[in-house]
């Protein structure tokens, strides 16, 4: 059994956000091909996340031990660290991720919980884990340098030792004359085939 992560970040709810399409459906495939699983829904907005605060920087960076886990400024962080799967549902916004994702990020990496450093440098600590970012745009920017949001994901991912990372892109919703629908049906495929051997 595989405890999945399932992280929303979108401020328009599932019946409005054109991401939730995707990733909601991706969620139904995958929990239909692994009903065992345990999977937990962490919606950043209904969470209230908050960007961190000078008092809160000394419990993320001093050294941990066996009563850390209990400390609530650390508890996104064991929780992200406690999963073997994450599904990261997130538009891009102005070329890369809401701020509300940037903001959790900040608060899941954490030296000792997700990554260390070490003579050699920093070393990730979630080896053996797998991700998929779903994501959708208003223009076609796979594979331009203006991609800022898959990019970054990919990066923080992987400094955290996560390297099986997937991405499910609905393109082009908000260029004019494209067949959205069309877009993001293509996009929901992509993703019940992905979810299907996540």
């Amino acid at each position: 059994m595989s405890k999945v992560l399932y992280i929303k970040a979108n401020i328009k709810e599932s019946g409005e956000s054109r991401t939730f399409r995707v990733s909601d459906c991706f969620m139904k495939e995958y929990k239909k091909n692994n009903p065992d699983d345990e999977i937990t829904t962490l919606d950043l907005y209904k969470e209230k996340i908050e960007f961190l605060k000078p008092i809160e920087l000394k419990e993320i960076f001093e050294s941990k031990d066996e009563e850390s886990n209990k400390k609530p400024i650390l508890s996104f962080a064991y929780e992200f660290a406690g999963a073997d799967k994450y599904v990261i549902a997130a538009p891009m916004w102005n070329l890369s991720i809401p701020a509300i994702l940037k903001a959790y990020i900040d608060y899941i990496s954490v030296v000792g919980i997700t990554f260390k450093y070490t003579e050699d440098g920093p070393v990730g600590l979630l080896k053996n884990k797998k991700a998929v970012h779903i994501t959708t745009r208003g223009g076609g920017y796979n594979n331009t340098n203006y991609e800022m949001g898959d990019r970054y994901i990919r990066t923080i991912l992987s400094f955290f030792g996560i390297e099986d990372i997937q991405t499910i892109a609905a393109e082009n919703l908000d260029i004019l004359g494209v067949d959205v629908e069309k877009n993001v049906n293509e996009g929901i495929d992509k993703a019940r085939i992905i979810a299907q051997s996540f």
